[in-house]
């Protein structure tokens, strides 16, 4: 049996706080559907290290929740046949899990709830998250906790390489909170964070950071530590910034990203976004060409998949034959490698994107 974190907990009613996870107790090789699982009775605790995130409503999460009527809302939960898929067999997830709480790591799997946790488990590879669990923004698609972060962790590096190490990771993907409240929003901690894997290991580097509000002299020192591929996800279409990113400026991402290019054109520069937050199709492709005038290598869509009913809204759910128009349509533009699909996310299969954006 393997326990997992499945889905949200959405027992209590629309209109209570919903502030835990439900663990599921679920067998290898079963269907697992997220929002199928409301069973009261299996809920566990977290891991003593994680912080579940407070159900909090900003304003342009109000806005968008007024804006779905309550039976709409509910119909919106019940996914689709594509937004299942079943669990691997086998007991490679329960080392990656042990191996990660034994070094007190987190993981953006966890925090942020992905869907595709027990695959990428299973497969021996997870998606580091440095600084903590604590972010600095209210984020209304963001599942990962808010409030006043803790110190940094000075030795935080050496565990993640040492998980790399031991968990023979050929690509090593790290992301972080947002942590506005550091001069230089973390940008020492990734630098030496990915100084540690190289020590340690022969993997390539790749590294998901946030805008570090423009500073781009912080931008400078990440890349001084010679990552392979520099990751900063746009998210959605500039119109939808307000309500899905809150504090997130589009054209400061943009910024950053041919800020990396013009500074180390050999390192792949890399963005994604979530389909499904009410974006239109001519939206979507000006964000694209964007992307791609600003210097954006490689690109991830996926299907954007609330966390909870008290999280923006889901408003479509976009078709897997969609996302493959999409894929080839990136691709025309110039993308050297492009990820599209209902369960895709900035870092899912990294280490394959990897390898074929630097083939090409």
């Amino acid at each position: 049996m393997l326990r997992l974190p499945l889905v949200e907990d959405s027992v209590a009613g629309a209109d209570s706080p919903l502030k835990c996870m439900t663990w599921g107790l679920v067998s290898a090789g079963s269907s697992c559907q997220l929002g199928a699982d409301n069973n009261p009775a299996q809920k566990l605790p977290p891991n003593e290290h994680a912080r579940v995130a407070p159900a909090v409503r900003s304003p342009a999460v109000e806005e968008g929740l007024a804006q779905c009527p309550e039976p709409e809302r509910a119909r919106k939960r019940r996914l689709p046949g594509w937004l299942k898929k079943p669990l691997p067999r086998g007991n490679e997830a329960f080392y990656t899990h042990r191996l990660l709480r034994e070094l007190r790591l987190e993981t953006v799997c966890e925090n942020s709830r992905c869907p595709n946790l027990p695959e990428c488990y299973a497969r021996r590879t997870a998606t580091f998250m440095i600084l903590g669990n604590i972010c600095t923004r209210p984020c209304g698609f963001c599942a990962v906790a808010r409030g006043k972060p803790l110190p940094v962790e000075a030795d935080e590096p050496q565990r993640v390489a040492e998980a790399a190490r031991r968990l023979g990771l050929r690509h090593v993907v790290i992301t972080s909170v947002t942590r506005d409240d550091l001069p230089d929003g973390g940008a020492e901690h990734f630098y030496r964070c990915i100084l540690a894997v190289r020590q340690l290991t022969e993997a390539t580097v790749e590294v998901l950071t946030p805008d570090f509000l423009g500073n781009l002299r912080a931008v400078d020192r990440v890349l001084e530590a010679g990552p392979d591929v520099y990751n900063h996800n746009v998210e959605t279409v500039p119109r939808l910034y307000r309500k899905v990113r809150g504090r997130a400026d589009y054209n400061r991402s943009l910024r950053l990203l041919a800020h990396v290019k013009e500074q180390a054109p050999h390192i792949r520069t890399k963005s994604g976004l979530m389909l499904g937050l009410g974006e239109t199709r001519e939206e979507l492709l000006e964000v694209l060409a964007d992307l791609r005038q600003h210097g954006c290598d490689c690109l991830t869509l996926g299907q954007y998949l609330a966390p909870s009913l008290r999280h923006v809204p889901v408003v479509r759910y976009v078709p897997p034959h969609e996302f493959a128009e999409l894929g080839q349509i990136a691709k025309r533009l110039g993308f050297l490698h492009v990820a599209s699909g209902p369960f895709v996310r900035s870092s899912y299969h990294a280490d394959e994107m990897v390898e074929l954006s630097h083939g090409h």
